[in-house]
């Protein structure tokens, strides 16, 4: 017993290369999950943590969209290798499992946690790395190649950007504003930096004023003081990073790792965990449906994945059978060259950041704008395995995101339609990750916003899998449309101004951009140019949600939250001042709290009825709760659980 148990924890497994390209699985701890707590009839989970070593062709069909895959060292075998890191979480006894593989993308290596409920419904998780650039402790990652050419270095000019949110002397070279500190920077081939150029500038529109190369240099001054300690991967500012400006910097690197590999590795373990009959594939024969769901910058990782097809494995065989593509409206820079997966492109930061390019749609259509004909599923449609798809949302991915171009003609003068398999919820009045509490925002001088959508979130996760694994319809999308007059301009949504509170209607627009000849906008791969063309005269309309009279949002799924407020709840928040004040802030909204009394609002000029005015009391408060929590339940938009559990909080909540 013993002498098996070792082999499963330590033996590498071997399976035929005519399976997916999992060519070896190792397995590096077992243990129960929780303390071997029982998860509902699914009893308790063991969690497995492994590696798992992949090799794909560079010339089969499946493989050669990925960039720079020709000029990445090669086996014996002529296959170029990867090594990924896995979590499997599994009920202990499989028997107990629905056979739905849960597939959770890491965002940036970090594994997002299990959901109880769905755990105790025998959902089988699996995390695997497919971010090349990522390393630190307790991250999911991935070994990939560095691209060489006739062995000799690959170089060529990048184009990064630095903000803080706090004022610090250096920055490592691949640290935007959504890289943080956990991303291999790419090398600069020169400490020299009159080779580089350094610009600043407060706001996303203005023009950039050039940092003198005496005032920073490619060096570590963490533990010295200006110009510090030389250094190919960092750059320091003699007076330090200041939170009110963007800075840019263009340089040349060297060692572009090919980082498109992180889509077929994805496909690979999947494939392998669903399809393998080899006994040493601990799923064997215990899977019926694979579902993949993917959270900001992850559900950016899943578009770009369907859209490059690889929702096929090399056996031809379908990768999942379900999507939930959430908070992530755009696509993401994986396959190219010196490619930065964790960019973003905000109205603020990295404003000339790929990833929003046409098609956005998932449907085809042709951008006579752009010129750009295609949709994110068409090659899925190819290959015959289109999978249902659900695509939640923050209405951040309206302001910041330009989320009404997946759902309307590139002038936003109608509406399109959605294919059958397609699901759209927008979740009003959210912000991209609801805040814990509503604490003052440190840039934006609001309380950030705590509707919390994760309830409706869950509720419409269960109906996905319905969907998958029995064919019951799950509700009709719920998203603001033209025809339904809830989606309008940024300066037209019918804002009511409140005391103190900026307004713009600032929406971050985008125009057509080039990003040079050896870049395929539309299927987001190749080598970018150090700066793109922007058409001016060829620029979208990016609507956003309407709003009611207490500046909530219309049109879109309303959480319990939202229909019992106690305030307005935005998707949207401006900057303050020494912070690039008047921009919007990254993926911030706002709560603004109704006044307790109607002499308080009176007092304050506002025009939103008080809580008084609204409830009278706590009890009736507590019962316009659970009225609308009950009509959520019955709606499929809540679980009885979670319905439950905010009721007796509304019960335990002063109001005055």
């Amino acid at each position: 017993m013993k002498k098996a148990l070792f082999l499963l924890l330590s033996l590498s497994l071997w399976v035929s290369t005519s399976q997916a390209k999992i060519v070896r699985i190792f397995i590096d701890k077992t243990e129960l999950y929780a303390n071997g707590r029982q998860f509902g009839s699914a009893g308790q989970y063991q969690r497995l943590t492994g590696r798992a070593f992949g090799e794909v062709s560079p010339s089969d069909i499946h493989n050669s969209i990925i960039q720079d895959i020709a000029l990445a060292p090669r086996n014996a075998r002529g296959m170029v290798e990867y090594e990924m890191e896995f979590v499997l979480l599994k009920p202990l006894d499989l028997n107990k499992s629905n056979q739905l593989l849960f597939y959770n993308v890491p965002n940036r290596g970090n594994v997002f946690p299990a959901d109880t409920s769905l755990m105790k419904r025998g959902y089988i998780y699996l995390w695997s790395g497919w971010q090349g650039d990522i390393f630190g402790d307790n991250k999911l990652k991935i070994k990939v190649p560095v691209a060489t050419q006739d062995g000799k270095e690959i170089i060529g000019s990048l184009h990064t950007e630095f903000i803080v949110s706090d004022k610090t002397p250096t920055q490592n070279l691949s640290a935007g504003a959504f890289s943080a500190q956990f991303h291999k920077a790419y090398e600069t081939v020169s400490l020299n930096n009159t080779t580089a150029t350094l610009t600043r500038r407060i706001h996303a529109a203005d023009e950039p004023e050039l940092v003198p190369h005496n005032e920073w240099a490619f060096a570590d001054c963490t533990q010295e003081t200006f110009p510090g300690k030389p250094s190919t991967t960092q750059i320091s500012l003699k007076d330090g990073f200041d939170p009110n400006y963007i800075y840019e910097l263009n340089y040349t690197a060297k060692n572009p790792l090919v980082l498109g590999l992180g889509f077929a590795a994805t496909r690979d373990i999947v494939s392998f965990f669903r399809y393998s009959q080899q006994a040493d594939n601990l799923l064997a024969n215990q899977t019926k449906a694979a579902i993949g769901v993917g959270v900001s910058q992850c559900g950016n990782f899943l578009r770009s994945f369907l859209h490059l097809g690889f929702n096929a494995d090399e056996a031809d065989k379908p990768v999942f059978d379900g999507v939930n593509v959430h908070i992530g409206p755009r696509r993401i820079t994986l396959n190219v060259r010196f490619g930065r997966p964790g960019g973003g492109g905000m109205q603020h930061e990295e404003v000339l950041f790929p990833g929003n390019e046409a098609p956005f749609t998932w449907a085809s259509t042709k951008d006579p704008l752009s010129g750009i004909e295609g949709g994110i599923l068409d090659v899925c449609q190819q290959q015959g395995f289109v999978p249902k798809i659900m695509h939640t949302l923050s209405s951040t991915e309206y302001w910041q995101s330009r989320m009404s171009l997946r759902t309307t003609d590139v002038y936003g003068t109608k509406d399109l339609d959605l294919p059958e398999n397609l699901r759209i919820y927008l979740f009003a009045s959210t912000q991209h990750t609801p805040a814990f509490s509503a604490n003052i925002n440190k840039l934006t001088g609001f309380p950030s916003n705590p509707n919390n959508y994760m309830d409706a979130w869950r509720a419409l996760q269960i109906a996905l899998e319905r969907w998958v694994m029995e064919g019951r319809t799950p509700p009709k999308s719920i998203y603001p449309t033209i025809k339904g007059k809830t989606l309008a301009k940024g300066s037209e949504i019918g804002w009511q101004p409140m005391a103190n509170v900026p307004f713009r209607g600032l929406v971050n627009g985008i125009e057509v951009r080039d990003f040079g000849p050896e870049f395929d906008e539309k299927m987001m791969s190749g080598i970018l140019s150090e700066k793109p063309i922007v058409s001016k005269d060829k620029q979208y309309t990016v609507l956003v949600p309407k709003v009611n009279a207490d500046n909530n949002e219309l049109g879109g799924l309303t959480t319990l939250t939202q229909r019992v407020p106690l305030g307005t709840y935005t998707g949207w928040s401006l900057r303050k001042a020494g912070y690039g004040e008047s921009d919007l802030a990254v993926l911030e909204g706002m709560y603004i709290p109704f006044a307790k009394t109607k002499a308080e609002r009176l007092a304050n000029s506002d025009t939103r009825l008080s809580l008084q005015e609204r409830y009278q009391n706590e009890r009736k408060y507590a019962k316009k709760v659970k009225k609308a929590a009950l009509k959520m339940i019955k709606q499929g938009l809540m679980l009885p659980e979670d319905a439950e559990r905010e009721i007796k909080k509304a019960e335990n909540l002063k109001l005055f």
